[in-house]
């Protein structure tokens, strides 16, 4: 596969260059290798701006293809910001990157309107590239490389893969370099067994759980939060990695925050699967693609959505406690 840079090299003098235009809005000093990075992703680096000038930046921008927005830090301009990038990614069909932190995902989830959007929580250096590399290749998303492929798919998949991972190198080495230490994307926030993680924000009034019947009256959160305990439990015996079951992970704590009449938030949803964050947001887009889980507006602010059963998962978790409870100590 041709080097990138060497294509940069070997461009005739004067000719246009056809490469997708890339902003950075974010006040980190990681992207002083902006253009390196850009490059290697095969995107043309337009400027990096800080969060202050983004609004009037964009506002006379022309020719940009793909905006990447550093959020991961709270700040009153955070929100007409994303709103902003947001309106014109609709308006004109342009790719955007939100990298978000835990502190400001909530508001980032609410945000995201437009299917070119992807949303990032402390990604680690595979995930970044493989956003770029979906920006660049004019992809709403590019599918999860570890998957199993469909038929037909291994040739894209395999050459999808070898990609991911020299740009993820790329970064990982730039970061390296220019800082003298690890790159700063880490693995993000992992569940530890403490019943505050488990619980989502508190409802403002009370949602799902119907009354308990004769079928279901063994069914308790407590019951539920015992079998996610045990389920932390086998990372202190074996290796953590062996288990990782997010979406299960996930809808047991919607189910027990059901029972509970609890709100759950998405920040708080991506603590509780136990994964890094940005894998999190992909199996909650999973879910609520295959209607498992919905989507459910703060009426006291605008700026957050929380996470929810659908009655049909609900009940499918409660005839499978019911049909299973037989075999369970819990």
């Amino acid at each position: 596969m041709a080097d990138p840079f060497a294509a940069k090299i070997d461009m005739p003098y004067g000719a246009p260059d056809e490469r997708r235009g890339l902003l950075i809005v974010a006040d980190d000093g990681w992207f002083d290798n902006a253009g390196a990075v850009a490059a290697a992703a095969g995107l043309r680096l337009l400027d990096v701006v800080p969060l202050e000038a983004a609004p009037a930046r964009l506002d006379i921008q022309i020719d940009c293809d793909v905006v990447l927005l550093c959020c991961q830090r709270p700040g009153i301009l955070l929100e007409r910001l994303m709103v902003q990038i947001e309106t014109i990614a609709i308006q004109n069909n342009m790719a955007v990157i939100l990298l978000a932190g835990i502190e400001t995902l909530d508001l980032a989830y609410a945000c995201v309107r437009s299917p070119r959007t992807q949303l990032l929580c402390n990604p680690d250096n595979t995930d970044l590239a493989a956003a770029l590399l979906a920006a660049s290749s004019n992809e709403a998303s590019l599918r999860n490389v570890n998957d199993a492929p469909r038929e037909g798919e291994s040739n894209r998949l395999d050459q999808l893969s070898q990609e991911v991972s020299r740009l993820a190198r790329t970064i990982e080495s730039l970061t390296t370099r220019s800082r003298g230490a690890a790159p700063s994307f880490d693995m993000g926030v992992r569940i530890s067994d403490r019943s505050s993680d488990y619980i989502g924000m508190p409802a403002l009034s009370p949602i799902g759980g119907e009354p308990a019947t004769d079928t279901d009256v063994a069914i308790t959160a407590a019951r539920v939060r015992d079998l996610l305990r045990a389920r932390r439990m086998r990372a202190d015996f074996l290796a953590g990695e062996l288990f990782a079951d997010p979406a299960w992970d996930m809808l047991l704590d919607l189910m027990a925050a059901r029972l509970e009449h609890e709100r759950v938030s998405v920040s708080s949803l991506c603590i509780a699967s136990a994964v890094p964050p940005t894998t999190a947001l992909r199996w909650i887009r999973t879910l609520t693609d295959d209607g498992l889980v919905v989507r459910q507006a703060d009426p006291h602010d605008g700026r957050r959505i929380f996470i929810a059963l659908a009655d049909s998962a609900a009940d499918a978790l409660t005839r499978w406690f019911t049909a299973s409870r037989r075999y369970l100590c819990c």
